[in-house]
């Protein structure tokens, strides 16, 4: 691969056998993945949990640096685990694609963002629900940095949820799910937060691994809701705890624009022209009414709906008014 270069050797983790399914010659439990990008000042905490939260299940961790310009790679080698490839920034979805192809095959796969923390004993629930039937992803409960629970299931984007009303908590008109109740038990979930994700080898396979043209944000919302279009459930466990730190890659215009954009184009791709053209307004309409109430990053959204030439470059996505 041509952008991209293996840095050090696999991280060697106890084969202990996985309970109520045999592994095939030549395979692990769980490839690991991490996608790092100036991550040194988080990084280390996640790496210091991961044996523990494998608690005997056999991996591979795989670390994808997407073109740091920190002292990631440094610390990585001092560290000396798992496999680190560098590679170019090719956003979060073309991260983990590499770190796949560079992992032992594996019955699943447990995709990472730095600036999370694994509870001991986390990862064995997470594959314990993969074997649930059709069930194909598997999400953790997540808290915050200050021990409160962190709202990461979410419900499939639709026209109602695209007019900026997420504050009304009603879920009609909100993607969030915010009733703590409901993560109080195992449920499915339309899709759930990208940081923490175990994924079947199966279900990976399925859908031809991540979506890279997301680039960043959404790339999760579509996973989950592709899965389960060809029959794969997301459920959420809330047996396995992370701590998730949360902003620490930092945050900008540029980066909520493409967060505003990628989701116009998430639901265009699902829908047919009016409906998406109707999205498309209401979401600039959203924008706005933040814009109103003290949102400036909001004005760098709407231009960048408007004018597709303003849109990130990394999007790929700046020849047409509605987005795709």
């Amino acid at each position: 691969m041509s952008d991209t270069h293996p840095a050090s050797s696999s991280l060697t983790m106890p084969n202990a056998e996985v309970p109520r399914r045999e592994r095939a010659a030549g395979t692990c439990d769980v490839a690991v993945i991490v996608v790092t990008h100036n991550s040194a000042h988080v990084v280390g905490q996640l790496l210091d949990s991961i044996p523990a939260a494998l608690a005997g299940v056999s991996a591979d961790v795989v670390i994808v640096d997407s073109g740091s310009t920190d002292e990631t790679l440094d610390l990585l080698a001092s560290r000396g685990e798992g496999k680190v490839v560098a590679s170019r920034n090719v956003g979060y979805a073309g991260g983990i694609n590499i770190g796949v192809r560079h992992a032992e095959p594996a019955e699943a796969i447990l995709v990472l963002n730095p600036d999370v923390i694994l509870d001991p004993g986390s990862i064995p629930p997470l594959l314990a629900a993969l074997r649930l039937p059709g069930v194909g992803i598997a999400a953790p409960q997540m808290r915050s940095a200050d021990g409160s629970l962190f709202y990461s299931l979410r419900r499939e984007p639709t026209m109602l949820r695209a007019a900026g009303l997420n504050w009304t908590g009603i879920p009609l008109l909100t993607e969030k799910v915010t009733n703590p109740s409901v993560y109080s038990s195992g449920c499915d979930a339309d899709w759930a937060t990208g940081a923490v994700l175990l994924v079947s080898r199966e279900c990976h396979r399925a859908l031809g691994g991540w979506d890279e043209s997301f680039f960043l944000y959404s790339e999760e919302t579509q996973l989950c809701l592709e899965a389960r279009s060809r029959g794969w459930r997301t459920r959420y466990v809330p047996e396995a705890g992370v701590t998730h730190l949360g902003g620490q890659s930092g945050t900008s215009k540029v980066i909520h624009a493409m967060m505003v954009v990628n989701r116009v184009r998430l639901y265009r791709r699902r829908h047919r022209f009016v409906p998406g053209l109707c999205y498309f307004c209401l979401s600039v309409a959203s924008e706005l009414s933040w814009l109103a109430r003290g949102h400036a990053e909001s004005w760098h959204a709407v231009v960048c709906l408007l004018r597709p030439g303003r849109r990130p470059a990394e999007l790929g996505c700046s020849s047409s008014l509605l987005p795709s």
